[in-house]
C-alpha cells in the first residue's frame, strides 16, 4: 500500500478503546475524510497534539482494503491554532464552522475553495477572536459555494425589480419576492439595503474576513436571513447551534434603528 501525504484541518475527533482515536479532517484535494489513528492517544512522536480540533497538519496515510476508515500513519503539526481557545464565544463559533462545513457539504461536494475558505475562516478568529460579522461571512459564502445562496437582488419568482425598503424574504420560495409574487408566503421582512451588503459580500474575496464591520440591522436582519437559508437545507440538527446561539442571539433593533 502506497502512503498519501494530505496537508488537512482536523475537524473533530473521538476516542476509540483504551488509547486509539478515530479522526474526522477535512483536505483540499480529497475533500472530506475519517481515519483511524492507532494509539494516537499514546504516541507523542506520531501525533502529539495533531489531531487536536481546528489544528492545520500534514496527515501521512494509506487506505485500507476493506471499511470507510482510512489508517493514519503519523501528521506533521502545522497550526494549532491556540488563539481560537481564547474564550469560549471563539472556541464555540470555531466548531460552528466546522460542522457547518461538514454538514453542508458530503464528501463528494468538498473541493479546494471549501477547504480555504474554512482555512481562512478558523485564522481569521485565531487572530482575532469571534464576531457576528465572521459568522455570517461563513454562512452566506458556504451557502454560495454549495449552490444554495438565495435570489437577493431580483424577485426569486418573476425576476423583477424590488421595491425599495422592507422587501419580502422566504427561502422556501429562493429568495426574495416582489409584492405581486409574495401572496402571503414569506415570513421575513428584509430591508433592501441589507438584501444589497450581502449581495456585494458575495463579490469580495472569498477568503477575506478582515475589516468587515456591518450596522446592526444588517447584522439582525442578515442573522434571520440566513438562519432560514441554512435550515432548508441543513439534514440534521448542529449540534453547535445551540451554544452558539446563547452568544449570539438574533439581534433585536431599536425603534429608531
Amino acid at each position: 500500500m502506497n502512503p498519501n501525504i494530505s496537508q488537512a484541518i482536523i475537524l473533530h475527533h473521538t476516542d476509540y478503546g483504551e488509547a486509539d482515536r478515530i479522526v474526522t479532517f477535512l483536505t483540499p484535494d480529497r475533500g472530506r475524510l475519517k481515519g483511524f489513528a492507532r494509539a494516537a492517544r499514546k504516541s507523542r512522536k506520531r501525533f502529539g497534539a495533531a489531531l487536536e480540533p481546528f489544528a492545520e497538519v500534514q496527515l501521512h496515510w494509506v487506505a485500507r482494503s476493506s471499511g470507510d476508515l482510512i489508517s493514519l500513519r503519523d501528521a506533521e503539526l502545522i497550526n494549532l491554532r491556540t488563539g481560537l481557545r481564547r474564550d469560549l464565544e471563539t472556541l464555540t463559533l470555531a466548531g460552528y464552522g466546522c460542522e457547518l462545513t461538514e454538514v453542508l457539504f458530503d464528501e463528494s461536494g468538498i473541493g479546494v475553495e471549501v477547504f480555504l475558505l474554512l482555512q481562512a475562516f478558523l485564522d481569521h478568529l485565531d487572530s482575532t477572536g469571534y464576531s457576528v460579522e465572521a459568522r455570517l461571512l461563513l454562512e452566506i459564502r458556504l451557502l454560495s459555494l454549495a449552490g444554495y445562496v438565495p435570489h437577493l437582488q431580483h424577485c426569486a419568482a418573476c425576476f423583477g425589480p424590488l421595491p425599495n425598503g422592507p422587501v419580502s424574504f422566504s427561502a422556501v420560495a429562493d429568495g426574495s419576492l416582489c409584492p405581486a409574487c409574495d401572496s402571503g408566503r414569506a415570513k421575513l421582512k428584509i430591508d433592501r439595503l441589507t438584501l444589497g451588503t450581502f449581495a456585494r459580500i458575495l463579490l469580495t474575496p472569498l477568503t477575506s474576513f478582515a475589516d468587515f464591520k456591518l450596522s446592526p440591522r444588517s447584522r439582525q436582519e442578515g442573522q434571520a436571513l440566513l438562519n432560514d437559508a441554512l435550515q432548508l437545507h441543513l439534514h440534521r440538527p448542529l449540534k453547535t447551534l445551540a451554544s452558539l446561539r446563547r452568544f449570539s442571539p438574533i439581534e433585536t433593533l431599536d425603534e429608531d434603528s
